[in-house]
């Protein structure tokens, strides 16, 4: 038997240390814990993929709790089946004794766990629904505060009119109006189609 440790964050800028530090505790040796630093929407995640496919009967996976190891309600049921009926691996919850599937394997045992294990996903999926409602309100807000989301605008230079007409005579490369306006080449043409349109309302 082989012990594993799972761990997941939402964001590469989270902090995993909670979860490692509980995994040291418990001895699971380095190259058993397998971590992943993607949302918990599904399963879709190369750590994850690649520990299910260690996992052998009587193996024993750790993880911190239901939501670390997911927020979709559906797949977490999926993924807890696949683990502990196709695999025949146990998982242990450290901060959900009752989830340890090495214990109580009677009917009453068997059935209270699975009331928590439902339990404890819907309100890891509920979470993840109420944290996008949050984050989508939270830009709603400072949109109307007149806060301006995704790249800054590059501010182009005051001759900017004037080296597009050489570009269009042949006068200028493309590069050559790329260097002094310090922008790529997407933006350039993007530019370009807003001076004509403001051109052709100025006629």
């Amino acid at each position: 038997m082989k012990t594993y440790g799972y761990i997941r964050v939402s964001t590469a800028d989270q902090n995993a240390d909670r979860q490692l530090l509980a995994m040291s505790g418990l001895k699971i040796p380095s190259p058993n814990i397998y971590t992943d630093k993607l949302s918990g929407k599904d399963f879709n995640r190369p750590s994850y993929k690649a520990l299910l496919k260690k996992l052998k009967m009587g193996d024993l996976l750790y993880i911190q709790s239901i939501d670390r190891l997911g927020r979709n309600y559906e797949e977490i049921q999926n993924q807890w089946r696949i683990i502990t009926k196709d695999k025949k691996a146990n998982i242990a919850v450290i901060d959900m004794p009752l989830l340890d599937t090495r214990l109580n394997k009677d009917l009453m045992g068997t059935f209270i766990a699975d009331l928590v294990l439902q339990i404890l996903s819907f309100v890891a999926h509920n979470e993840r629904d109420n944290i996008k409602k949050r984050q989508a309100e939270g830009i709603a807000a400072a949109r109307r505060r007149g806060v301006k989301f995704g790249r800054p605008q590059k501010d182009l230079p005051p001759n900017f009119e004037e080296l597009i007409k050489k570009w269009e005579r042949g006068e200028l490369s493309t590069e050559q109006i790329l260097k002094p306006c310090e922008i790529c080449r997407s933006t350039l043409y993007v530019k370009l189609r807003e001076y004509k349109a403001s051109s052709n309302k100025c006629k």
